[in-house]
């Protein structure tokens, strides 16, 4: 059964970059797994500019890569793929008109300024060439309108719509997978009526801030659903903790739980808040920055710490009053901390 990987979204913008380097990891993970067909649905390049400049090494990287490439142009790279430009041994820039490998048949949908009706059409006139005798593959970059996204999703876009297209769009076309690109931010699959996938793997290599967590590409055999597999490329993670006064916990080790458990290739977007006691706990605020820096070793691209020192209201009397009486009064230890931080919050309010 043919197998393919799916990814769209790269942003290549020089050589032996961190995007870059990416490429090379999914052309070695196509190569682990034994695929046929290696598809990348646009944006491969940041602009024209980087795909001119970029041209040679790409040939050389997109030859004898074991499978066949197919690559559609993006609204970032629509101007870079002329024709009759030569990407590499196996390469095909993908358009309107199908290709063939065995039963499955494989049409492009790239990137162009249009949408409404004129987009409708473009789609609908495939009908004549999806027929039901093959596997029908639509390779598309564009924008979802069914589902929710903010247009932070689609990475540094201006508010323009980009080829925005409907599911219902693809109806009584025989397409068995809609394999996109457009949507940076997490992988996602949507079932089509007639039976079929609407795949988006979101960029295999975080492009902007809004894009955290482990990147996946679309590891798949054709007649088999989508499947989500994890890649190993920079990426933003974001770290948030929440600082507890009451707890016994050392603040210092809980930032080293969080650190400790993190992908090596994680650029932390970091965020520390609550409350310490200073008093209990023997170190200051500033000490816990000093410390949660040691710890990060450079991970971090954006730190937070919005924590405070309210040593002073849980050492007073008053407070430790209140809390022995809730304790005498036989409140499970949960309702017991839930009226403390109440306490807490009531009493900064009130400046006392």
């Amino acid at each position: 059964m043919m197998k393919v990987l799916h990814t769209a979204d790269i942003h290549i913008t020089g050589y032996q970059d961190e995007r870059w380097e990416t490429l090379l990891k999914l052309i070695n993970i196509g190569r682990q797994n034994e695929v046929d067909l290696f598809v990348i649905c646009g944006d491969i390049f940041d602009g024209g500019v980087d795909a001119e400049s970029l041209r040679p090494q790409m040939r050389e990287v997109l030859s004898n890569t074991g499978s066949k490439v197919l690559i559609i142009p993006g609204n970032h790279d629509s101007d870079s793929f002329k024709e009759g430009m030569y990407f590499g041994e196996d390469v095909c820039i993908l358009g309107r008109e199908p290709v063939e490998y065995g039963d499955i048949r494989i049409v492009g949908l790239p990137f162009e300024p249009i949408q409404g009706e004129q987009l409708l059409k473009r789609i609908r006139d495939l009908k004549d060439i999806l027929t039901s005798d093959r596997k029908n593959i639509l390779l598309c970059h564009g924008e979802l309108l069914d589902a929710f996204f903010s247009r932070g999703c689609f990475g540094a876009e201006g508010e323009g719509r980009y080829m925005p297209f409907r599911l219902s769009y693809f109806e009584e076309l025989h397409i068995d997978y809609v394999l996109a690109g457009h949507f940076h931010s997490r992988f996602d699959v949507w079932q089509l009526k007639d039976g079929g996938y609407f795949v988006y793997p979101g960029s295999p290599v975080s492009i902007t801030r809004r894009e955290t967590g482990q990147r996946k590409v679309n590891i798949f055999e054709v007649g088999q659903p989508p499947r989500e597999y994890l890649v190993d490329t920079p990426h933003y993670a974001e770290v948030n903790i929440e600082l507890d006064p009451i707890k016994d916990d050392n603040p210092i080790e809980i930032i080293k739980e969080h650190f400790q458990v993190l992908h090596p290739q994680a650029k932390v977007i970091l965020t520390i808040g609550g409350y310490i006691n200073s008093e209990k706990i023997r170190m200051s605020e500033v000490e816990i920055v000093a410390k949660s820096k040691e710890i990060a070793m450079g991970k971090c691209v954006e730190e937070s710490y919005e924590f405070r020192n309210i040593s002073s209201i849980l050492e007073n009397d008053l407070f430790k009053s209140f809390t022995n009486k809730i304790i005498e009064a036989g409140y499970p230890a949960e309702k017991v901390k839930q009226l403390q931080h109440i306490t807490i919050q009531a009493i900064i309010k009130a400046g006392i």
